[in-house]
């Protein structure tokens, strides 16, 4: 669960620490490739491969789509338009019961053989697979926050107008990264529906959204690791922190105000300038 939430934030991190592009609506490709990976894994009965794979690409045409939309406004109005977006996929979500089960979601998703050979019924298996897909999706962050196109993706961040007078086309370049990010959330998102059986309205609501930007300014935004620092400590506050009921968000808001006010830069970050400035 924390590896798929990691994916998830990483994902939310490129978009926003990175890319500059605020989107409260980044649970529509996290819940929207889940319930696809869901769907044909139990109803066609694709093997697991196929299925995370046709949720990270149906995540993908939903982010171009999405992106098309949204990057034509900036700032607040962009922000809008994804939650606008993301709340009609959760209506849709909830109004077509026979393809997402409606309020009760997909259930008993098999979790069936990888390649036809191994079975992912047994834990071990399945925790390398989705390992392997973690560490292969934050590889292919770094490498990407590292190219020239990160470059690019960073100075349109600090100073759009300057990178459009230097003849770069800023709008591809956010549609891209808005792509990636997307394609990434839905990876997680198609995986999180094998490893718990389950694709439901929970992962398209609005308050996901939220809870990956949590995870992503706690652990540190536009920091390659902090968002995995971030998901680890928001998953573990949910689980040790059950017991006390509602309470949970309660106390989840009064952490977040107090990283936004002590440790603006999240964990990660902190920690990072401490050892800069050390230096």
């Amino acid at each position: 669960k924390v590896m798929c939430f990691a994916l998830f934030a990483c994902a939310f991190n490129l978009l926003l620490g990175f890319g500059g592009l605020l989107s409260f609506g980044h649970a529509m490709f996290l819940g929207g490739a889940g319930y696809v990976a869901a769907h044909t894994a139990k109803v066609w009965g694709l093997t697991p491969e196929l299925a995370i794979g046709l949720g990270a690409l149906s995540a993908a045409a939903l982010g171009w789509v999405v992106g098309k939309l949204a990057i034509r406004r900036q700032g607040i109005y962009l922000t809008m338009i994804t939650l606008a977006l993301a709340q009609m996929v959760f209506f849709f979500s909830l109004q077509t019961p026979r393809f997402t089960g409606g309020e009760d979601g997909i259930q008993a998703v098999p979790r069936g053989k990888f390649l036809g050979l191994v079975s992912l019924a047994d834990d071990r298996a399945l925790y390398w697979l989705v390992a392997a897909i973690f560490l292969g999706g934050l590889l292919l962050i770094y490498r990407i926050i590292h190219s020239p196109f990160g470059q690019v993706c960073k100075a349109i961040r600090d100073n759009e107008p300057r990178a459009i007078s230097l003849g770069y086309r800023a709008n591809q370049y956010k549609l891209m990264v808005f792509v990636l990010s997307a394609t990434l959330a839905g990876l997680a998102g198609a995986t999180k529906a094998i490893v718990f059986q389950l694709a439901s309205l929970t992962d398209v609501y609005w308050s996901m959204s939220g809870e990956v930007v949590l995870m992503t300014l706690v652990g540190g935004l536009g920091t390659v690791f902090g968002p995995v620092v971030g998901a680890f400590v928001i998953i573990a506050m949910q689980q040790y922190l059950a017991g006390f009921g509602q309470w949970v968000t309660v106390i989840q808001g009064a952490i977040f105000v107090i990283c936004v006010l002590t440790f603006r830069r999240g964990v990660i970050g902190e920690i990072a300038y401490f050892f800069k400035r050390s230096l």
